[in-house]
């Protein structure tokens, strides 16, 4: 079974689990470029912190409910990109303990807010396990998949799942867009060095 097999059938598992749950850590894959012993030493404080200095974008990963979870589904990410215009497909990672993912691959579908530079406090929230993330957050639904579109989000991207792929401690979730806009008034959060920002005036 190839990628794609491999993928299609993590997707159509989670997808039959009654309802959402803690997500079990999948196996690493045993492939490699370089044996164990070959790999030059990495400190993980120090991989974070030469990391950091890569500003990224914000964004609220969502998921509509489902006929397990009625409620939606949601969590802070920074690791989103476009990926490809034909097909228009866009990707964000995600960790393997994550209790978010198992409903957003069980809804099989899932909606990108690029958060405004105000919301600072909203990815926050989103950023907590446990809590009910949606209490007071103003929101509608998204065409295609029903996913929430939080207010205030200068852009949104509504996907399906198109395929999966294992990234080390993370997983790679390709999403194919079904639709999009961008109609906020603000300008991007930024993360940079572990801390919100925004542009600097040119």
């Amino acid at each position: 079974m190839g990628h794609a097999g491999a993928a299609a059938a993590a997707v159509r598992y989670l997808r039959s689990v009654p309802g959402p749950g803690p997500a079990e850590a999948l196996p690493r894959p045993q492939l490699r470029c370089v044996r164990e012993n070959e790999r030059a030493p990495l400190d993980q404080a120090e991989f974070r912190r030469v990391l950091g200095n890569f500003a990224t974008g914000v964004t609220v990963v969502t998921a509509p409910p489902t006929e397990g979870a009625p409620s939606p589904a949601g969590f802070a990410c920074q690791s989103f990109s476009s990926l490809s215009l034909d097909p228009p497909l866009v990707c964000f990672m995600v960790g393997r303990t994550s209790t978010t993912w198992p409903r957003i691959a069980h809804a099989g579908a899932f909606c990108v807010n690029v958060l405004g530079a105000g919301q600072g406090d909203l990815c926050r929230a989103f950023a907590v396990s446990g809590a009910d993330k949606f209490a007071g957050v103003a929101h509608d639904a998204a065409p295609v998949s029903g996913a929430p579109r939080l207010a205030g989000a200068v852009a949104w991207i509504d996907c399906t799942i198109h395929a999966v792929h294992t990234g080390g401690d993370h997983l790679i979730v390709v999403g194919r867009v079904t639709a999009l806009g961008a109609d906020g008034p603000d300008e991007p959060l930024l993360f940079h060095r572990g801390r919100f920002g925004r542009p600097a005036a040119h």
